[in-house]
């Protein structure tokens, strides 16, 4: 039995880009209402909104049950839920609209269906009555996940899994009620699959530690049992490919559950009376333990009341399974299902592709002021500037076209910048050049490594690295580490020998605070500490925690945290915020400071950023901080944002408000009382345009006209554009074109890489070639969508 699954799908693109014949998979997002209950989706009947209509004997992930009388299957195709005979046939549609309906179970007398529904703008759970006349919502909220919901054996209750992300399992009434859950504890526990036996005092599910896990290692899940008279969950597996989706035979005989077998994931049967177990069927539907398993781990599958089959979907079929015999053959239930899946307007757009000469630096990188807080040292483009703030024009001080530039810092006399370098065949070393750049950088280093982090030291002798050979990161290319056994070292500031102080121990944000005798470093377990230039002496200062994110267990810990000049304050960095704190004095150890809510935190607390920030810094007095987004600085005076506030609170007295009433305004987006300076920054560079014109011969070429393909097309490119596309000889070719033949190729545009993670770069520099882009070039991937843009 192979795994089939086929959806014809009109592919939409926006631009015409040249790839190669790769298969396209369409995901979309579905929506719906029922039969009998309108929705109020901000969609539901707008301009444009769409319709896909098609009829089909195959779906894949389909989740179904059998009726209690064993004469119905109930399943769901595509976000809506549908009805037929357990003999098959034409299926009758139960549900409609744009919300997305999943994961039906019958109740106890077959009259009702509960499942999980979005239509409501937050995933919810629902029972419909199968005539159609009524329709209950059972849970309320936007903010929660639901996984497989069952009826308890008398019908009174639904249990669910619920959770942002890692679920537990809840009890509903159907007549009402907020529900009640189950278990709380272990927090991390992630608990899925929801199943009863014959007797509603034994709930079995797939138990988790954690809701996923990138590069997954088995075993994730294991079969639990929940015994709802003691309280007590009882470990029911132990298998290495995992054990999940349980479902028990109403006889109370039989158990069913998926699990991994090499590559494949099939179905297990283990007989409760014996224990003995075997397959029932392999291979089956893939399962999803490598994901988060929004619709579960497995789709559902079901006994006949009987116990004598099982009915389950896999290979774009749904089968019913003999539970005994030697080696059963499983029997195919047709079906029939005519879709007609609402959509919502085509969300598109054009992007253009821009020809000028030149193009404006969208982004730029390590920007630090210098220490009279006149001018701006930074980075775009691989390049090192240098302009006079709030307006100069930015002056390129350092350029190579062997090598990038990053992380600039400044002498304590202003006069000179030390940077790093990054080429990725010989390494990386760190340089000196005057800041007004009238002389070649003087390399201080020897010998090439991975360097970052840098800090001057304030008398002006010495600056502090975190350095990585250069070969771990040459060979490694990618990742979040950016090269093994980091050590913190240190350079005279005139050059020589590298000299180390310490294992860097996963601490990064190298800075000092006032002097150069202690060297400040951060993470988010050890927070913010400081050592001597041997390592010694370790001290702990302070920790910073913020809120607790949905699907967290703990509360988010500063990523990095830099020491006020005064020692008083420090620049706490949360996921892209940015904070000022106030570092207490209480003692030997170190105190851990909130900002989830900074107007009731222990220790006054400001927050800096409202849509995040990069690259934070202090001024040398400690009176400013600075940051980036884009290629936009931001300057953030503490004494004048005070002032600004004091004057605000005192015109609030006199008119007779609470003054504490102007911050809550801000939240409920009144402008602020005071904003940053913002100066945005321009750089330009000449853009790297092609020259020449070239024609690809005699391909098939899918031209995304309509459905118009081309054989044996000419297709003339003149520069980086797409001049003309037709059959052979009826496009005119310029004399000296280049001619590339591609007879038995098929050319298609470009391919869009929606979901793109372009954080497996190497850190805090850019490599002079990205091999990440290579191979999706080799595959066809001409534009990608950086779905996870929190950090450059």
């Amino acid at each position: 039995m192979p795994l089939v699954s086929r959806l014809s799908l009109r592919p939409i693109l926006t631009a015409l880009l040249l790839g190669v014949v790769l298969p396209l998979g369409v995901g979309a997002q579905e929506g719906d209402g029922d039969a009998s209950t309108p929705t109020d989706l901000p969609l539901e009947g707008a301009e444009g909104t769409r319709s896909l209509s098609f009829t089909t004997d195959e779906g894949s992930w389909i989740s179904l049950d059998v009726s209690p009388d064993g004469e119905r299957i109930v399943f769901d195709l595509l976000g809506d839920l549908y009805l037929m005979p357990i003999t098959g046939g034409e299926a009758t549609r139960l549900t409609r609209g744009m919300g997305y309906n999943a994961q039906p179970r019958f109740s106890p007398d077959g009259e009702r269906v509960v499942f999980i529904s979005d239509r409501d703008g937050g995933e919810n759970v629902w029972i419909l009555s199968l005539d159609l006349s009524d329709t209950v919502q059972i849970t309320r909220g936007k903010n929660e996940a639901y996984l497989s919901p069952v009826f308890t054996p008398d019908g009174e209750y639904v249990v669910v899994s619920k959770g942002p992300r890692a679920q537990k399992p809840w009890l509903y009434h159907v007549e009402g009620g907020t529900g009640a859950a189950l278990f709380t504890e272990p927090e991390n526990l992630r608990a899925t699959g929801l199943n009863f036996g014959p007797d509603g005092r034994y709930l079995w599910f797939a138990q988790r530690t954690g809701a996923w896990q990138y590069n997954a290692a088995f075993p994730q899940y294991q079969l639990a049992v929940y015994d709802r008279e003691r309280g007590t969950r009882t470990v029911m597996s132990s298998r290495y490919g995992s054990a999940f989706r349980p479902v028990l035979s109403p006889d109370g005989r039989w158990l069913v559950y998926g699990s991994r077998h090499f590559a494949d994931t099939g179905l297990r049967i283990r007989d409760l009376q014996s224990g003995e177990e075997r397959w029932l069927a392999y291979p089956v539907q893939r399962d999803e333990q490598e994901s988060i398993a929004e619709l579960d781990v497995l789709p559902g599958y079901a006994f006949t009341p009987d116990s004598r089959h099982l009915v389950a979907s896999f290979g774009g079929k749904i089968w019913r399974l003999p539970v005994e015999g030697e080696q059963p053959e499983p029997e195919n239930i047709p079906f029939t299902v005519e879709v007609e899946r609402e959509m919502g307007p085509e969300v598109r757009f054009d992007y253009p592709v821009e020809d000028s000469p030149t193009l404006l630096a969208r982004q730029i990188r390590d920007a630090v002021p210098s220490p009279d807080g006149n001018r701006l040292a930074f980075t775009a483009l691989n390049r090192l500037y240098v302009m006079d703030l709030p307006s100069g024009e930015p002056r390129l001080v350092a350029a190579s076209d062997e090598a990038n530039h990053h992380q600039p810092v400044w002498s304590p006399d202003g006069q000179d910048l030390v940077f790093v370098s990054w080429n990725d065949e010989e390494g990386g070393h760190l340089w000196r050049v005057a800041a007004q750049g009238q002389q070649a950088p003087r390399r201080l280093t020897t010998t090439p490594a991975f360097f970052r982090d840098l800090a001057w030291s304030p008398d002006g002798e010495r600056v502090v690295a975190i350095r990585a050979a250069a070969r771990d990161v040459q060979e490694n290319r990618g990742g979040f580490g950016g090269g093994l056994a980091q050590e913190f070292v240190w350079v005279p500031a005139e050059g020589g020998e590298v000299r180390s102080i310490a294992p860097s121990g996963g601490r990064s944000g190298l800075h000092f605070a006032g002097d150069s005798e202690r060297i400040f470093a951060s993470n988010a377990s050890d927070g913010l500490v400081s050592f001597r230039w041997d390592g010694t002496d370790e001290r702990e200062h302070m920790k910073v925690t913020g809120p607790t994110v949905p699907g967290a267990t703990q509360p988010l810990q500063a990523s990095r945290l830099y020491m006020a000049p005064d020692r008083n304050r420090a620049l706490a960095v949360l996921d892209v915020d940015l904070y000022v704190v106030t570092v207490p004095q209480v003692g030997a150890t170190a105190p851990t400071v909130s900002v989830a809510t900074p107007e009731t935190a222990a220790f006054p607390v400001r927050k800096l950023t409202d849509i995040g920030g990069q690259f934070p810094v202090w001024s040398s007095n400690g009176e400013r901080i600075h940051w980036s987004i884009g290629r936009t600085h931001f300057i953030h005076d503490l004494a004048e944002a005070r002032a600004a506030e004091a004057a605000a609170e005192a015109e609030a007295r006199e008119r007779g408000e609470d003054p504490d009433a102007q911050e809550e305004n801000e939240e409920n987006g009144d402008d602020p009382v005071y904003t940053p300076r913002e100066i945005h920054i321009t750089v330009e560079a000449e853009r790297d345009i092609p020259q020449g014109v070239a024609v690809l011969r005699g391909g098939r070429a899918i031209t995304m006209r309509g459905h118009e393909i081309i054989e044996d097309a000419d297709i003339l490119i003149r520069d980086n554009r797409i001049e003309a596309i037709g059959p052979r000889g009826q496009v005119e070719i310029p004399a000296g074109a280049h001619e590339v033949e591609l007879e038995g190729r098929t050319v298609v545009p470009g391919f869009v890489d929606i979901h793109y993670h372009t954080q497996w770069l190497i850190t805090d520099i850019h490599s002079t070639q990205v091999w990440q882009y290579l191979p999706n070039l080799a595959y066809g991937v001409t534009l990608a969508h950086d779905v996870q843009t929190a950090t450059t």
